[in-house]
């Protein structure tokens, strides 16, 4: 039984929800302030977190933010606001997915459904290599020649969809759909921002590519350094 915690301030949404959510086979706990999500999020060990952004004690991004530093539990985050740019800059926070305000527990039910079967999918991929980048989903721990890598989970994800495809040459489009959840166009910047954070990490540029190719008009192809 995946066990939910729900971080909401609203005792009425938070039963409402408690209520939907343990009729369709989810272990719920809950909260109703930031600090105290966090804490139990990390003791507690969840399956999936559901975090609302308008808490009482810490505006809910910081609440992300923290808890990205201490933990990569999926996070669905409930939020009023449905424009891309807010979405965007939630999923590069660290977010696995998102639910707009007001929603059912059916359909959240699903988002959390669906967040835990692509984890279940990593963590039952086999271990990736191309060259001496070793990524291994299980785990979520990448190296590069024997060093860890310190990735956040979206450029993990990122890196293990595009390792996972070496050779291939994967669309931007594909990317924000499969890594980010994002299934239409303008927010291509998003991708390229974390391409070059990737870049960074494995020691390398745009114009110096060893591992992580673009491909103008096309897509990024990630393959081993040749030689």
């Amino acid at each position: 039984m995946p066990h939910v915690l729900l971080i909401e301030d609203d005792a009425a949404i938070r039963a409402a929800l408690i209520r939907g959510l343990s009729e369709r086979g989810h272990a719920v706990s809950s909260v109703g302030t930031g600090m105290a999500g966090l804490e139990q999020a990390v003791n507690s060990r969840p399956d999936t977190v559901v975090l609302d952004l308008g808490l009482p004690d810490v505006d809910g991004r910081t609440v992300l933010r923290m808890l990205r530093g201490a933990s990569k539990v999926p996070v669905v985050v409930a939020t009023a606001r449905d424009d891309e740019s807010e979405i965007v800059a939630l999923l590069n926070a660290g977010a696995d997915d998102y639910i707009v305000k007001p929603f059912s527990a059916a359909q959240l039910d699903a988002r959390i459904r669906a967040v835990l079967r692509r984890g279940g999918e990593q963590k039952n991929s086999q271990v990736v290599e191309v060259g001496q980048l070793r990524i291994d989903p299980r785990t979520r721990e990448a190296t590069l020649e024997g060093r860890p890598l310190d990735l956040t989970p979206r450029e993990f994800a990122l890196l293990h969809y595009l390792t996972a495809r070496a050779g291939e040459v994967i669309s931007k489009r594909e990317l924000l759909a499969e890594v980010w959840q994002l299934p239409y166009g303008g927010a291509d910047k998003t991708v390229d921002v974390h391409l070059s954070w990737l870049r960074r990490k494995l020691g390398e540029t745009a114009h110096e590519p060893r591992y992580l190719h673009s491909i103008r008009g096309v897509g990024v192809r990630i393959a081993a350094p040749e030689g």
